[in-house]
């Protein structure tokens, strides 16, 4: 999740400091940002003119608040669709292992599942203490993410049964880095 558009998001309820922000992200999605974060994008978010800053509380912090550009940009984001598509290092790993001779994939494989059942167990114990919703929704996707990977490493086993592994290629890519002289 982009903790700069959410921090946007949370500034479009109010004016806050940036520790409150931090604790209304925690609140709202049950995940944790580091408070330093917190500050380095809205120090960005200001750079960018997406919020303002606001003076100081009774208290001597920072309020921080978001401009139109900012409301804006915040709920483009909020209505938009986001799919995933970025690298996945756990298929990468799997990908490559398949195609090194030697490599033990089917126990890559049980490691895996072993690793993302535990995780299910442990989301299953999980409970904060709170019945914040955003929490409950932010703990099912978990869950439901978790239970598609092991379906998803049942489909790999299949996928990898006949596999052979691959020597390198003779072909040789026409642009690589030039030596070093030596001196």
């Amino acid at each position: 999740m982009s903790v700069r558009q959410s921090l946007l998001a949370i500034l479009d309820q109010g004016a806050c400091y940036g520790s409150q922000l931090r604790a209304e992200y925690t609140r709202r999605t049950g995940a944790a940002v580091n408070v330093g974060q917190v500050y380095t994008t809205l120090e960005r978010l200001e750079r960018d003119g997406l919020v303002d800053n606001r003076g100081v509380d009774d208290d001597g912090r920072i309020l921080w608040s978001v401009t139109p550009a900012g409301r804006a940009e915040a709920r483009a984001w909020l209505s938009a669709a986001t799919v995933a598509d970025g690298r996945d290092e756990v298929a990468l790993r799997i990908a490559l292992a398949v195609t090194l001779p030697g490599v033990d994939v089917s126990g890559i494989l049980a490691a895996q599942r072993a690793g993302v059942r535990a995780a299910l167990a442990d989301e299953a114990t999980r409970n904060d203490g709170t019945d914040a919703t955003g929490t409950a929704i932010v703990a099912a996707a978990r869950r439901a993410r978790l239970e598609a990977e092991l379906r998803w490493l049942d489909e790999v086993e299949v996928l990898a049964a006949g596999a052979t592994g691959l020597a390198i290629s003779d072909e040789r890519p026409r642009r690589g880095r030039p030596a070093r002289a030596v001196l």
